[in-house]
């Protein structure tokens, strides 16, 4: 039984139902990390996709009325309060655990295999389960359904462009990302990566709880702002479409996952650029020469090697960051005919086959009845 919620209805969401909340928001903030993964995409496997989109709408005139007359009882009656404090306290949570605990875009360098084959397993079951929830499967639902696969599909084939850090930018990329975060099968962090604005990001976020906080909070409210103004002009729009032709958006939704296993498939030829972002001279005999001679280690989106020599016997250390600028999807060789003999084929059949048991957990997840009273 879904557990939707009338638009009309007010937020009530009990302390009870808070830890499910948390747990279904960290699945989606861990969702939204992974090029090519949508958040939105777990929300609508986890059965509160249009539930998030009511309570994002809840941010209308009344609520802003109220809250810059600072009439807060009123603004916090008119808003799903609970619901998106429990939600996105979950969403932040894993933005924080995979950039501070569990680096993710690590991994992603290291065993991309892994990493892509369980969210490429995630998205497979998940397609079938929303393939289930549909009644019938008409003629225009056939049409919805190509549409998304095409769009899907032209998104993700994307070239990254060389793009601004100005303010401006920034809040575009977060209004644009954040339209795409809560569509399923359309990867925010995807949309990211081709406006040049992932890594950059990640580094603000990175930098919070350091030395560089106050900077990685000033360098990260543009991309908000951008977002909450996204958020709330996006959600509407979509809700509208949900209201009045369900069947036919959830098939484009559909279309949208399945364009988007195009980018996730586990065995990639990755195409990187390579930038210095920062360089200094260190004596020849400093330990990490040594370290960087003896044991180097590139396959990192951020690393450090030696460069040139000077005549003072000092030694340039510089620290490159990796972008993704390409991908083009293979058959490995020991799976089929060609392929790359680098690739760790056995590591992405067990992500793949993780993540598709996962998606059975997460239906049964999403089938636990919400109790409101």
């Amino acid at each position: 039984m879904s557990t939707e919620k009338d638009p009309t209805q007010k937020d009530s969401t009990t302390l009870k139902e808070a830890p499910l909340l948390a747990i279904k928001g960290f699945l989606m903030g861990s969702a939204d990390i992974v090029p090519g993964v949508s958040g939105g995409t777990m929300a609508l496997i986890l059965d509160i996709y249009e539930r998030l989109l009511n309570a994002i709408k809840s941010v209308n005139g009344p609520f802003l009325k109220a809250l810059f007359t600072f009439r807060f009882k009123e603004a916090f009656a008119e808003i799903h309060l609970m619901f998106l404090v429990f939600l996105f306290g979950g969403i932040f949570t894993a933005l924080g655990f995979f950039t501070k605990v569990v680096p993710l875009q690590v991994y992603m360098f290291t065993d991309p295999e892994i990493v892509f084959g369980l969210f490429f397993g995630l998205i497979l079951g998940s397609i079938y389960i929303l393939i289930k929830t549909l009644k019938g499967f008409g003629l225009k639902e056939t049409f919805s359904l190509i549409t998304g696969i095409a769009f899907g599909l032209w998104i993700v084939n994307l070239v990254p462009a060389d793009t601004p850090e100005n303010p401006a930018f920034v809040f575009l990329s977060g209004s644009i990302a954040i339209c795409a975060m809560i569509l399923p099968g359309i990867s925010g962090s995807y949309l990211l990566l081709i406006m040049r604005k992932y890594d950059y990001l990640l580094s603000q976020i990175g930098m919070i709880g350091g030395d560089d906080t106050m900077s990685g909070i000033l360098g990260l409210l543009p991309f908000m702002l951008g977002a909450v103004v996204g958020l709330v002009l996006f959600s509407r729009f979509l809700s509208w479409l949900l209201s009045k032709y369900h069947a036919q958006t959830i098939s484009v939704l559909i279309g949208f996952l399945i364009g988007s296993l195009f980018v996730i498939w586990p065995y990639q030829h990755r195409e990187f650029v390579e930038q210095v972002r920062d360089s200094e001279w260190v004596s020849v005999t400093d330990p990490r020469v040594t370290e960087l001679k003896s044991n180097p280690n590139e396959n990192l989106p951020e690393f450090e090697r030696l460069g040139t020599t000077n005549r003072g016997g000092e030694i340039e250390i510089q620290t490159i960051k990796k972008k993704l600028i390409h991908s083009e999807p293979f058959i490995p060789e020991s799976i089929g005919s060609t392929g790359n003999e680098d690739s760790n084929v056995w590591g992405g059949v067990l992500g793949i086959i993780i993540g598709v048991v996962l998606v059975g957990g997460l239906d049964q997840l999403r089938k636990v009845k919400i109790d409101s009273d």
